[in-house]
């Protein structure tokens, strides 16, 4: 069986709810995954939205989410390290933290993508989408996505 990645708060292809983005409390989805390789030391997971005008938008960096974990609760804590040395990359907004859905129009997707890792990282500074990807080059076991929409009343 493959890696898989859910969430209790919105299903794959399905609209994430208001809550979770720049409309609501801003705060992260739940998050669960399940048939990792037995092989993997650390979990990286990157969220970004591919319909925003002009380049990807990046909503979220995580690495170094532990072996044994097998979830991210909603609300994770803004910070570079957060609980059991988890860190946090630098969003498109230059945060280290999620930052929600705030499509300027339409109805966007947001990809979850979850990557199971042979290795854990000891970076300095702040770490984006871009300098994550080329440090787990080679060290990727298995990944898995879940995709949300969002698209803003006005």
């Amino acid at each position: 069986m493959s890696l898989q990645l859910t969430s209790t708060a919105f299903a794959h292809e399905q609209m994430i709810p208001e809550v979770y983005t720049c409309d609501g409390k801003d705060m992260s989805p739940p998050l669960e995954w399940s048939s990792a390789p037995d092989s993997t030391k650390s979990f990286a997971l990157i969220c970004d939205d591919p319909d925003a005008p002009g380049q990807t938008w990046v909503h979220w960096v995580v690495f170094n989410i532990p072996a044994d974990y097998r979830e991210l609760t909603d609300s994770v804590q803004a910070g570079r390290v957060i609980e059991a040395g988890i860190n946090q990359g630098s969003n498109s907004w230059g945060k280290n933290s999620y930052g929600g859905p705030c499509p300027p129009s339409g109805t966007h997707r947001y990809f979850f993508k979850l990557y199971a890792l042979d290795t854990t990282f000891d970076l300095e500074g702040n770490v984006d989408k871009d300098h994550l990807l080329k440090q787990m080059d080679g060290h990727i076991l298995a990944q898995a996505e879940l995709m949300g929409k969002y698209s803003r009343q006005k």
